[in-house]
């Protein structure tokens, strides 16, 4: 099976169902066949999406097949099995982080509040065996904070010699993967180089809590729960392990993927509450940033720009919907001069106009938060799809409900990343686990005239 407009014979793609995990068969597309258009076509019985071969650019090399294998239950499961035996030497002490995103799925699927839903997963998670289960919301600060500052620098280095603007957002694995394997020159040098929450958090597990608990990074399982399937990839990123011989994240699994254990599990379960990397026994406070569902990266780097460049204070954050509501856009004028214009891009629709926009210099934004999920992080396909492949329209009205209802803190306030800053990135060359670079292909494919 592959893509409809893919050129390969086979796809290198892993479906999204374990029992057709190593089907490879070509499908026509049921949406080509009834004539139907939409942004994303669902081919055959498959769940193999446009996005997703785009995201990839079924171009897997031999090597990362094999390493996506491994970001499964099954592997999840292999390291739970070896800690229960009595050679001591091969147990690992497990780390789950879980992405804020994931948490309102939770919370809709079974029935709870958000703060119980995150009780309900770090207990059952705990049953199982895992030792520490951590909230990704302090790496998100980090991320954002380094945005920030990049945005400002590239706005002071930006004119028309050195094209520094517009910035676009790299917490995204899908947006990221198909910048770097299809688009390359001239979008790369635009992403920015603030390594991903995904990321950042795996630096912060395999080094600052490795070290906090005097351990080897090697001695640490990293798991991390997603709302997407990109995710998985990105942890095979080359060149983003955490420390010398340890990857950041050592296996991603979904939401979806967790909630099915949840459901097929008979263990007795007593909530808990999540840990921190501080070693608080106080149970901290759920909380996300500024945006509908993502990691609110355009809202806080643009109050910080305001502020920053042109000492002006923004209250709130106003979004307009343009040419559809998953393109909005965002400025900030003062005596009838815009003085920042800043988008939302989500979806892979929006992203190949914004592409084409840029590559002819008739792109007017400073600064694009880009995501490959229409509707944004929350509906990513790991978590709230029915059985057919489709996104559960019901259940993510619940979660937007939900996810907006979480406290709002501004990464600026949190004490406990100024604790982190001094005691972690206060040393020469620290500042590198939050930077990241982004190669082009050696060959870029034409890909902007794909129709989507």
């Amino acid at each position: 099976m592959k893509c409809e407009h893919c050129t390969r014979k086979e796809c290198s793609k892993k479906t999204k169902t374990d029992d057709q995990e190593n089907v490879s068969v070509d499908a026509p597309s049921p949406a080509r066949e009834n004539g139907e258009k939409g942004e994303f076509h669902r081919l055959a019985d498959a769940k193999i999406f446009l996005s997703d071969c785009l995201a990839c650019d079924s171009c897997l090399t031999a090597e990362e097949g094999a390493q996506l294998s491994q970001q499964s239950t099954k592997e999840f499961f292999r390291v739970l099995n070896l800690n229960k035996r009595c050679d001591t030497s091969k147990h690992r002490v497990l780390v789950v982080s879980v992405c804020p995103q994931s948490l309102p799925y939770f919370a809709a699927k079974f029935n709870l509040s958000v703060t119980d839903a995150s009780r309900r997963l770090c207990g059952f998670l705990k049953s199982l065996g895992v030792h520490y289960v951590f909230d990704t919301s302090i790496a998100a600060d980090l991320s954002i904070l380094e945005s920030q500052k990049e945005f400002v620098r590239r706005f002071h280095q930006h004119s028309e010699e050195q094209r520094a603007l517009p910035m676009l957002t790299s917490a995204c694995p899908g947006w990221v993967r198909y910048a770097e394997r299809v688009l390359g020159h001239p979008v790369t040098p635009h992403l920015c180089a603030a390594k991903s929450p995904q990321q950042v958090m795996g630096s912060l597990v395999k080094d600052y809590f490795a070290k906090q608990q005097n351990l080897a990074p090697e001695k640490i399982f990293h798991v991390v729960v997603a709302p997407c399937y990109d995710k998985k990839l990105e942890a095979l990123r080359e060149g983003l392990s955490a420390a010398p011989g340890a990857q950041g994240a050592d296996c991603v699994l979904t939401s979806g993927e967790v909630a099915q254990i949840m459901e097929q599990s008979d263990l007795s379960v007593k909530d808990a509450a999540v840990d921190t990397l501080f070693g608080d026994t106080k149970e901290v406070t759920l909380r996300r940033h500024e945006g509908a569902s993502s990691d609110g990266h355009l809202a806080h780097v643009f109050r910080h720009a305001a502020k920053e460049l042109f000492n002006e204070h923004v209250e709130e954050v106003t979004y307009r919907a343009l040419r559809n509501k998953d393109f909005q856009e965002v400025t900030l004028e003062k005596d009838g001069e815009v003085l920042l214009r800043f988008a939302a891009a989500y979806g892979f629709r929006n992203i190949q106009n914004m592409i084409l926009k840029l590559k002819k210099g008739k792109f007017p934004y400073h600064f694009v938060e880009v995501l490959a999920c229409p509707r944004g992080c929350l509906s990513g396909r790991g978590q709230a799809q029915t059985e057919d492949g489709h996104p559960d329209k019901t259940l993510l009205r619940q979660m937007e409900s939900i996810y907006t209802d979480i406290p709002v803190q501004p990464p600026e306030t949190s004490a406990h990343l100024q604790e982190l800053c001094q005691a972690w990135l206060g040393s020469p060359g620290a500042q590198e686990v939050l930077h990241a670079t982004h190669p082009s292909p050696v060959r870029c494919l034409g890909s902007l005239d794909i129709r989507w």
